[in-house]
């Protein structure tokens, strides 16, 4: 599993939004800091004190922005999403994510339906990251009124993919609220899903043309 590329996207507290993408493969986010650790980072018109604390760090914010872009070909969002609470209140901060690109297979499967993810024999499945809901007016929009693919901002991550399928040579999931709960009423969703097939450790000792899984 080589990396296809490697970014660094750094993005000033007073901005807006901080915008990953991957021109080849989906995202994995590597590391982030919502914070300071140095004095020239977004420094620019910024008063001494504003920028003298180099020692401030939100904790968790890797673990949010993994949730939310892993898995994906594009992911834009705020700092408000790891602002709360203000880990250093007076300082301007700056969120910085550091992200590669990794090759992968890529799955979208409408609400109702079922999503096949399989490898070849011999190896198995390894889910980079899965999506229940709508970003987009587009995608499963065939014969759906208006009032069912209007909310494009229903994102919903998920693990629940990867808990079912990682280790299997094949999996079958169902695209539903069953599944993964409903989080935008109305709305016609659909279900991405990005993941490799690698060749496990010979200790495994698994035969994966017998692992299979069904949800």
């Amino acid at each position: 599993m080589s990396a296809v590329s490697t970014d660094s996207v750094i993005t000033c507290e007073s901005s807006n939004v901080q915008r990953l993408s991957c021109a080849s493969g989906v995202i994995s986010v590597q590391s982030a800091l919502y914070g300071r650790m140095d004095s020239t980072t977004c420094s620019a018109g910024r008063p001494q004190g504003q920028i003298s604390n180099t020692a401030c760090a939100q904790e968790g914010t890797v673990n949010t922005l993994k949730r939310r872009c892993d898995g994906k070909m594009e992911c834009e969002y705020t700092p408000n999403v790891v602002r709360n609470p203000d880990p250093c209140p007076g300082t301007y901060k700056y969120l910085q994510t550091n992200y590669t690109c990794l090759p992968a297979l890529t799955l979208t499967t409408c609400e109702h339906s079922y999503a096949f993810l399989f490898c070849d024999v011999g190896q198995e499945i390894v889910v980079y990251g899965a999506d229940y809901g709508r970003r987009d007016q587009t995608t499963c929009s065939h014969n759906r009124p208006a009032s069912q693919i209007q909310n494009v901002n229903c994102v919903n991550p998920t693990t629940k993919v990867a808990a079912s399928c990682n280790g299997k040579n094949s999996c079958k999931i169902r695209a539903s609220n069953s599944v993964f709960g409903d989080p935008c009423g109305g709305t016609y969703k659909y279900l991405d899903v990005a993941y490799t097939c690698v060749y496990p450790s010979s200790s495994s000792g698994t035969d994966l043309t017998e692992s299979s899984g069904e949800v």
